[in-house]
């Protein structure tokens, strides 16, 4: 039931930027949501690289090769989400309608639903991670 959500919330959140894209909200053209969506990318990136060579899979499924504590997993648990969704809430905020706020809503919750399939999938698989959450955030450091 887990992988099913998850792959529901991975449509959810193509979907949803899909729907920024087809609004032209998805980039900000203010200095302040430009900065947060360069900074967005930068974290992607090294979280990317951090992740090595493991490859993703649309259902969340725990890859092997041990449980990544290092780079911006060291300070929070979903590095690439907190991307995605803080460069998400800049364009829309720079683009701001019901559809396009429809649609951050529809990336940023199906993201969050991901976060706690993936959550639950890799406890079972490496039971290491329950103690590495209790010392590391979500997504903010010190906020969630």
């Amino acid at each position: 039931m887990l992988k099913t959500l998850s792959v529901i919330g991975y449509f959810g959140m193509i979907g949803g930027l899909l729907g920024l894209v087809a609004l032209r909200a998805i980039f900000s053209d203010s200095p302040f949501g430009i900065s947060v969506q360069v900074a967005a990318v930068i974290l992607a990136v090294w979280a990317r690289v951090t992740f090595r060579r493991r490859s993703f899979h649309v259902a969340a499924n725990p890859t092997e090769g041990g449980l990544v504590t290092c780079g911006p997993y060291h300070f929070i648990r979903h590095p690439i989400y907190t991307a995605i969704c803080f460069s998400t809430a800049a364009g829309v905020a720079a683009h701001w309608s019901w559809a396009a706020g429809a649609c951050g809503g529809v990336v940023i919750g199906s993201l969050a639903m991901r976060m706690f399939c993936e959550e639950s999938l890799v406890a079972v698989r490496y039971p290491e991670y329950r103690e590495y959450a209790a010392h590391t955030w979500r997504m903010i450091p010190y906020v969630y």
